[in-house]
């Protein structure tokens, strides 16, 4: 069975003996923006040489007591308000217990019966046009492992502890994904909401967003299947690719008689496989308990009041307001506010002026050539001013969108105003209508026989006409007035 056969607008799957049904859930582990750790001073920067960002506390030194990071608790306060969550006004840390060569403690100060942040949801949208709402079942603030590295000597392995105690925010969501394509719009819309509340970069080359992914295959309307679980996945298409073979390699157990042992696997990226790491735990194998070092976190109302009257527009009320107040597409908009950077470029670009105009130069020409120099939007040089200034132009019927193009292509390439190269072209649209005229007049006299055609019935020869009128002008002439004189002189 390949890939092809996963048929995401039923969300079913065909197997060799019938239909299956995907059953997806997910565990984000997002980093929270904050310059030091969750219960130390230590510096978050990325890239520093191992082992530079390391406190007494992070590396577990005997007597060494964790003081939470009120930053961190407000960053998880904001993303859960984002979410549309229930915020706990007390939640408990516990501590998890493992061994790991990484993981200095011996346990991992997390959250287990009482989290920071409760039940939510988030909306995603697919190409088909389609909505959905995914469950969110909590946000629990956590601290991170550090570093085991394989590959800096032949028979040893070391360890960086940079990443050891660094706040992160695990999203659960609920088992409501039942397709690759839905876990893909998920985690990007997720992303997406991350960046505008600024409480995670979502780098996730960086691994400071990260997933780890639950797939059961069942048949449809039946009980839960046995789930495997696929972890540390850090990018969307690992992600998409890691669901798509560990559905196929569950239905053909399934099918040819075996059973799915619950169990914890890896993504190979080079081979597009999952393979098992270990048997998974249940949470009663990790022995939480109340962590004895911290009291019970205890939140005011007023302070998450506060958190959420600061709270910026997020993507989902953005983009109501493009397809309602400006009348953009629901896929114009959903392009448009994937990012804050894009969303506020868009709206400098056409505040008070055609919002769908701008629109479309923005989406296919601008991020065309910017995906051709391989640029961010960052990185354009032309600004948001600028191309609402070509859009004027064209709106006013200075130029022509086809000139706007030439236009456009040297304004992308020199950074200037658009203004000055149609001055320095001689690029300026005419519409003076005796000009327009004599232009037809000659384009006529020098196709009678058309003329006659035309005049005979057939109509599809006005494309011919205007053609030749607008390469008579060098494409300068005002393509609507051309329409409407060439239509009167024609039928006349």
């Amino acid at each position: 069975m390949s890939t092809q056969d996963m048929t995401d607008n039923t969300n079913l799957v065909q197997g060799e003996t019938g239909l299956w049904e995907v059953v997806i859930g997910m565990e984000v582990h997002a980093q929270v923006l904050s310059e030091a750790k969750l219960f130390s001073g230590s510096s978050t920067r990325f890239g520093a040489e191992p082992n530079q960002n390391v406190s007494l506390v992070d590396a577990a030194m005997p007597g060494m007591l964790p003081v939470i990071n009120a930053e961190c608790v407000r960053q998880a306060v904001k993303t859960g308000l984002g979410l549309k969550a229930e915020i706990n006004l007390t939640s408990v840390f516990d501590r998890k217990n493992y061994f790991y060569a990484d993981l200095p403690q011996g346990y991992q100060i997390s959250q287990f019966k009482q989290p920071i942040v409760g039940e939510g949801s988030i909306t995603i949208s697919l190409k088909d046009g389609s909505t959905h709402e995914i469950g969110i079942e909590r946000l629990h603030l956590e601290q991170d492992a550090g570093k085991s590295m394989h590959d800096q000597h032949p028979s040893k392995s070391y360890i960086d502890l940079n990443r050891s105690g660094v706040a992160l925010m695990e999203i659960v969501s609920r088992p409501d994904l039942r397709s690759a394509e839905q876990a893909g719009a998920y985690i990007k819309k997720l992303r997406s909401i991350l960046r505008y509340l600024g409480t995670c970069d979502g780098n996730m080359e960086e691994g400071s967003l990260r997933a780890d992914v639950n797939v059961s295959v069942r048949r449809p309307g039946e009980e839960l299947g046995t789930r495997t679980e696929t972890k540390n996945l850090n990018s969307v298409r690992f992600i998409t690719q890691a669901i798509n073979y560990e559905v196929q390699r569950q239905i053909e157990i399934i099918e040819e008689g075996g059973t799915i042992d619950q169990e914890t696997r890896l993504f190979d990226t080079s081979t597009g496989t999952t393979r098992t790491m270990r048997g998974k735990e249940d949470a009663h194998d990790y022995r939480y308990f109340p962590d004895p070092d911290l009291l019970p976190l205890v939140l005011s109302e007023e302070v998450v009041s506060e958190i959420e009257a600061a709270l910026p527009e997020l993507p989902d009320e953005i983009r109501a307001r493009m397809t309602g107040e400006y009348g953009l597409s629901d896929y114009d908009a959903a392009v448009l506010t994937e990012e804050k950077e894009t969303a506020a470029f868009y709206e400098a670009a056409s505040a008070g002026r055609d919002r769908k105009l701008t629109a479309n130069w923005m989406s296919v020409e601008l991020f065309g050539a910017l995906n051709k120099a391989s640029l961010d939007l960052d990185s354009s040089p032309i600004s948001p001013d600028q191309l609402g200034a070509l859009v004027d132009l064209i709106s006013d019927g200075t130029i022509s969108g086809r000139i706007a193009k030439d236009v456009f292509a040297d304004m992308f390439e020199t950074g200037k105003a658009a203004a000055d190269i149609i001055e320095e072209k001689g690029l300026k649209q005419v519409s003076d209508s005796g000009a327009i005229e004599t232009l037809i007049d000659s384009v006529m006299q020098a196709n009678e026989d058309k003329v006659a055609e035309y005049r005979g019935g057939k109509d599809k020869l006005f494309g011919f006409f205007v053609g030749q009128v607008m390469k008579q002008s060098g494409g300068q002439a005002n393509p609507a007035m051309v329409n409407q004189i060439l239509r009167q002189k024609l039928d006349g």
